[in-house]
């Protein structure tokens, strides 16, 4: 709907319920500042309960009982540790897509971020470092909750909503005061609040000629520099937004060494470590020497979605590496066994038992 239209809408409606002039032009003016933007028009919380179609109360309640409204679990890491996701109830999660799809994803993020953006994935992000003198990554410690729930409200009043309405969803989007991982607003409103930090960190290396990417927490640079001076400048624009960068994890990878980005090689192309290439090459040569089944058994593998699992680790690795002919040959098998499998199934489906 253009502005005119919701504007002639708008007026005879407030007349009708008693408005007064001051009041219509204070609204309109609140409306048409969120509609240039691309932004939906959002006036307080019966406005808002009516858009996406839950009880005021129940609103409130998920803001006023949030712990209640999430499922806590663990989930493991890498490295052996576990991380904690907060994954909102059902209902809560859908009021959290309405705001992602219908405010969030209306707003742009930098280009240098590149994660959690539609149609962009981690080869994007891995393609900038790609055979270069030096790589230097970066990881943010508690990278969603060090985010706090009053930079989420003060960002929604920067796109244009009232205070009021922007706590209103800042609490929405919030668990105990911070971003909770497991919410679907929580990547993009990180991207959000990262902006500033990307531009700062864009524009020095730009000036540095410096390659630089960020892929959620990640952060990695490429190219000839002074590794000190980059940290020191990351650092005080990461801090300048209350986050901090784990000392631990920085790393610099020079060419002779395994240059390794968000956990991928890109020392000459992009590619899977070869530990996990080689892992899937032993468990290929089992299937192919000794059959599927057979594989199974010998390593006591109980995973009723193994063969899917195992197409998908192939399917990654052509994915960053398409012409790759061994493991092009390895999708072809498993494909094979696939469609046998499924033959088989549609078979005995169609048994009778006498």
């Amino acid at each position: 709907m253009h502005f005119q239209q919701y504007k002639k809408q708008f007026i005879r409606k407030a007349k009708r319920e008693g408005f007064n002039q001051l009041e219509i032009n204070r609204c309109l003016q609140y409306a048409e500042n969120l509609m240039n933007n691309g932004l939906p028009v959002v006036y307080d919380l019966d406005h808002f309960s009516q858009l996406v179609g839950y009880d005021k109360q129940y609103i409130k309640k998920s803001i006023s009982h949030s712990p209640a409204f999430y499922r806590k679990f663990k989930v493991p890491k890498r490295n052996g540790t576990s991380r904690l996701l907060a994954e909102p109830l059902p209902s809560l999660k859908e009021i959290q897509f309405w705001i992602l799809k219908n405010i969030l994803h209306q707003l742009p993020i930098h280009s240098h971020a590149k994660a959690y953006k539609p149609g962009i994935g981690l080869k994007e992000n891995l393609k900038f470092h790609v055979n270069q003198p030096m790589v230097m990554t970066m990881d943010i410690v508690d990278f969603f909750t060090s985010i706090k729930r009053n930079q989420i409200e003060e960002e929604f009043v920067r796109i244009g909503y009232g205070k009021r309405i922007s706590n209103l969803f800042a609490k929405l989007c919030t668990l105990s005061d911070h971003l909770p991982q497991g919410a679907p607003t929580s990547p993009y409103l990180s991207n959000l609040i990262f902006r500033s930090v990307d531009e700062v960190l864009a524009e020095f290396s730009k000036t540095h000629n410096i390659r630089y990417t960020r892929y959620a927490d990640d952060l990695t640079f490429s190219g000839e520099f002074d590794p000190n001076l980059l940290f020191n400048r990351a650092q005080l624009a990461v801090n300048s937004i209350g986050l901090t960068i784990h000392p631990t994890k920085t790393k610099v990878m020079k060419r002779h060494q395994q240059q390794r980005v968000t956990g991928m090689n890109v020392n000459k192309k992009i590619q899977v470590p070869f530990e996990k290439r080689n892992r899937l090459r032993q468990e290929m040569y089992m299937i192919e020497k000794y059959g599927f089944q057979e594989h199974l058994r010998h390593c006591s593998i109980n995973d009723h979605h193994y063969l899917n699992r195992l197409k998908g680790r192939v399917n990654f690795v052509l994915h960053l590496n398409p012409d790759d002919q061994e493991f092009k040959r390895y999708k072809a098998e498993l494909l094979q066994l696939d469609k046998a499998g499924q033959i088989l199934e549609h078979a005995k489906s169609n048994l009778v038992t006498p």
